[in-house]
């Protein structure tokens, strides 16, 4: 039978609509039945689950947007575009930084009622703080949740030693987004916009700046754009001004160690888990640090614990990933 925290995992599972760790869950369900000796349940569960994938599968394909953007000619090496399935569910979120996202969410699937109002929704959007907190699996998650395009714009592309053509590629970007709705995500954008005045700032990463001030200025799209960065503290001032809202992202706390886990190893028993010894170990680490942990103990827990996970290999985990980090 399955056990009360497999049933509430599923449950969570299928309010997420995640298909894949649902089933997940299911197929553990059937091994146990196996292992009791119970081979007819087991059948019955299999053939029901491979019934389920089937499903899964045509409503994906079903619920898919039509790739009506591709991007063509120079812009194709400007920006990377992509369908999200990640909803804001997926990330685990301080409950503020949350709030403040789902409200974003909320002003562009209702702008209609904005607009008869002559307003507008926020459509600029700043995420700071450190690295693997969770700023791009926001972006994906907001183009998720929308149902739009997600352009990742790649600066390695954009950005160039030539004068004046950083600007011209940017300007490619900013005019897409008019013939383009979509969430336009500019990653690590301290290298388009440091502040002018530091030491090694040069003519054209001032005109590059400068530019970039320009055009969004000058943007009235439908599109989102949201930048991250991993250094506030690099950006000119005047990028604050250009943006409509700066949400801040920080390592996650105790509480969120323990959701994370528990979201990302819903297949597993974890009842017996010490989070306390494992909240403590984490601390320090960021949102995808604790994922690819947990992702290294569950490959663990089945290949070398019979598929159960307990606190030692969750420990083993994460110490094995602060010493790769260093």
């Amino acid at each position: 039978m399955a056990s009360s925290k497999q049933l509430i995992a599923m449950i969570r599972s299928h309010a997420a609509g995640d298909d894949e760790r649902f089933l997940a869950i299911v197929d553990h369900i059937a091994a146990d039945a196996r292992k009791a000796g119970h081979h007819r349940m087991a059948d019955e569960i299999g053939t029901l689950v491979g019934s389920l994938r089937d499903e899964a599968g045509e409503r994906r394909t079903a619920s898919k947007p039509t790739l009506i953007a591709v991007p063509r000619g120079e812009l194709a090496s400007l920006v990377r575009a992509s369908y999200s399935e990640i909803r804001l569910s997926d990330v685990v979120l301080a409950e503020e930084v949350e709030i403040r996202l789902r409200r974003i969410v909320r002003e562009h699937r209702e702008r209609g009622l904005l607009e008869e109002k002559g307003l507008m929704p926020r459509r600029k959007v700043l995420l700071s703080g450190p690295p693997g907190t969770g700023k791009s699996l926001t972006a994906a998650a907001i183009a998720g949740e929308l149902g739009l395009p997600l352009f990742t714009v790649q600066l390695d592309g954009v950005i160039t030693k030539f004068m004046g053509e950083t600007a011209a590629k940017l300007r490619i970007v900013f005019d897409a987004m008019q013939g383009a709705r979509g969430v336009y995500f500019f990653d690590e954008v301290d290298a388009l916009a440091t502040r002018r005045g530091a030491e090694n700032d040069i003519g054209e990463a001032r005109r590059m700046l400068n530019s970039f001030l320009q055009f969004l200025d000058e943007d009235s799209s439908g599109s989102l754009i949201l930048a991250a960065t991993n250094h506030q503290e690099l950006l000119d001032r005047a990028i604050f001004r250009r943006f409509e809202a700066t949400v801040r992202y920080d390592l996650p706390p105790p509480d969120h160690v323990r959701r994370i886990l528990a979201q990302r190893l819903l297949q597993f028993e974890l009842a017996d888990v010490s989070w306390s010894e494992i909240s403590a170990a984490a601390k320090g680490l960021s949102q995808a640090d604790i994922v690819a942990a947990a992702d290294d103990a569950a490959r663990d827990a089945v290949l070398e614990c019979g598929g159960n996970l307990d606190s030692a290999t969750l420990l083993r985990a994460i110490r094995e990933r602060r010493l790769q980090n260093g």
